[in-house]
């Protein structure tokens, strides 16, 4: 309760000073303290001593620069927690990145690995296409030398059964023959 308390009378402080800070920094402050400047050295003629005058605005303006070295020095010292925090979000980021650095260069050696196992695949089928390619020209061959064969094989039947033919009338020749002497 107290800290929340004095968190809020910080916060309303420095949320003045922030406004005081830059109200010296703006054209209305310079008007305004050229009037009471103008207005102090006015008050010699109503009668103030200059005496006096000098040291009331000695003492406002001395007041006022401390005042306002106060107030500069907290908006430097909030703007440096703020910077304070910007920089941890900037080391969250730089970590960040670098782990996606990280898994980025994981992710090219994952990719650069598939692309080795797919020239290897590529290889492989190439291999497989030579070896298909070889195959068949095996079996053309193959098919080209049974189709001989057999045509062979068909002329030799042909043969042999034209020699079995021959033998036939051969026999009944014979047969003929011994019959015939007979």
């Amino acid at each position: 309760m107290i800290h929340r308390f004095k968190k809020r009378s910080l916060d309303s402080i420095e949320k003045m000073a922030v406004q005081a800070t830059r109200f010296v920094g703006s054209t209305e402050s310079l008007l305004v303290h050229t009037a009471l400047f103008i207005v102090s050295f006015l008050l010699y003629f109503w009668g103030v001593p200059f005496d006096t005058i000098l040291l009331v605005v000695t003492t406002i303006v001395s007041l006022e620069a401390i005042y306002l070295s106060i107030f500069i020095q907290m908006s430097v010292n909030r703007q440096a927690r703020k910077l304070h925090a910007v920089a941890l979000d900037v080391e969250d980021i730089q970590e960040d990145v670098d782990e996606i650095q990280k898994d980025v260069d994981e992710i090219q050696k994952d990719v650069d690995e598939i692309q080795e196992d797919v020239e290897d695949i590529q290889e492989d089928v190439e291999d497989i296409q030579e070896e298909d390619e070889i195959e068949e020209k095996i079996e053309k061959e193959e098919d080209q030398r049974i189709e001989k064969i057999e045509n062979m094989l068909g002329k030799l039947i042909e043969e042999i059964l034209d020699l079995k033919k021959q033998q036939q009338k051969i026999k009944e020749v014979k047969k003929r023959k011994v019959k015939s002497d007979n």
